[in-house]
């Protein structure tokens, strides 16, 4: 019998391969994996849930080992997968492994949000779904949730409020707790930290040592405009921009206390990161910030070269700031 050869519509590589039928192929990414138990090396336990049916946003939830006499509440980290908003997942093994180890090093309960990507979602859509999601973490504090989450309600400890992201994650990050500083949260619910690793922060025009030749071919340029093909002013939208673009809102309104930026030397990112950081520290925002470099590393090293000495140095890095 002959092989139907799908017909190819559209193609956004290396990430995104789109057909006639609809149907639509990730071409990276790691294996989707499912929860555990008890992980064989952390101890960790983890098991996906639902936070809202319409829309459909789940996550996967951690939860470190914990002795028979552990009364003591655990902060609680709210994260957002790196990938560009278009591949890798909550589910994937890449951020499963990640999350086991930094859980149980920082000894929080982690809810990693399974928001909705391009293309079948372009955003604003995925900043929708991560502030849905920290909404429901925080209406757990006085019960009047809906899909109440036991781990949440018997273990977490409302007072340590965290975000954390990689990259695509880590831009959620800024933009979600730029709302929170505008907008309450449920019962009064603060955030006290955001750890942004590798953020995707990009713009029209070139800045420090970014290259002026091919600034609108490199990656970080295209992805904004696949993954948010209606927004506002296109790359100076604040968004992706929050430092250079026009209008955007000063970062004194971030809705936090203190901040973690890590950066690594080889990543295209980097200056955005450093500038990043370096503006919060101008604002007059009153929180702490801190900036950690990593040296002779790429883009998002700590989670797709797990193994290596610089990832769990950087690992253990951001679990001494959710102790701190």
């Amino acid at each position: 019998m002959a092989s139907i050869t799908k017909e190819i519509e559209k193609e956004f590589l290396p990430f995104i391969r789109m057909y006639k039928d609809g149907s639509i192929e990730r071409l990276m990414g790691t294996p989707y994996v499912p929860p555990s138990p008890q992980d064989q090396e952390t101890g960790v336990s983890s098991k996906d849930i639902t936070i809202s049916q319409d829309p459909s946003i789940s996550a996967r939830l951690y939860l470190p080992k914990l002795n028979q006499t552990h009364h003591q509440k655990l902060p609680i980290l709210v994260y957002f997968h790196g990938g560009g908003f278009c591949i890798e997942s909550a589910f994937s093994f890449d951020h499963q492994r990640f999350l086991n180890s930094l859980v149980s090093q920082a000894q929080v309960i982690a809810v990693s949000v399974e928001y909705r990507m391009a293309p079948e979602h372009f955003l604003p859509i995925a900043y929708e779904d991560c502030w849905a999601s920290l909404q429901w973490v925080a209406s757990h504090i006085d019960n009047k949730c809906v899909n109440k989450e036991p781990w949440l309600i018997d273990h977490g400890d409302f007072n340590r409020v965290f975000l954390g992201g990689d990259s695509a994650g880590a831009n959620i990050v800024h933009n979600i707790a730029m709302r929170a500083g505008v907008e309450s949260l449920h019962g009064g619910v603060e955030v006290l930290g955001a750890f942004l690793t590798h953020p995707y922060f990009w713009g029209s025009k070139p800045i420090r040592s970014e290259s002026r030749e091919v600034h609108e071919k490199v990656l970080p340029y295209l992805v904004w405009n696949f993954v948010y093909p209606t927004a506002p002013s296109g790359l100076d939208n604040p968004m992706i921009d929050p430092i250079y673009a026009a209008g955007a809102p000063s970062l004194s309104g971030l809705g936090c206390s203190r901040v973690l930026v890590t950066v690594s030397e080889k990543d295209e990112l980097l200056d955005r990161g450093v500038s990043y950081y370096e503006e919060l520290i101008k604002s007059k925002w009153e929180g702490e910030a801190e900036l950690v470099q990593v040296e002779g590393e790429d883009h998002a090293f700590h989670v797709l070269h797990f193994d290596t000495l610089n990832a769990k140095n950087l690992i253990k890095r951001l679990a001494s700031f959710l102790l701190k």
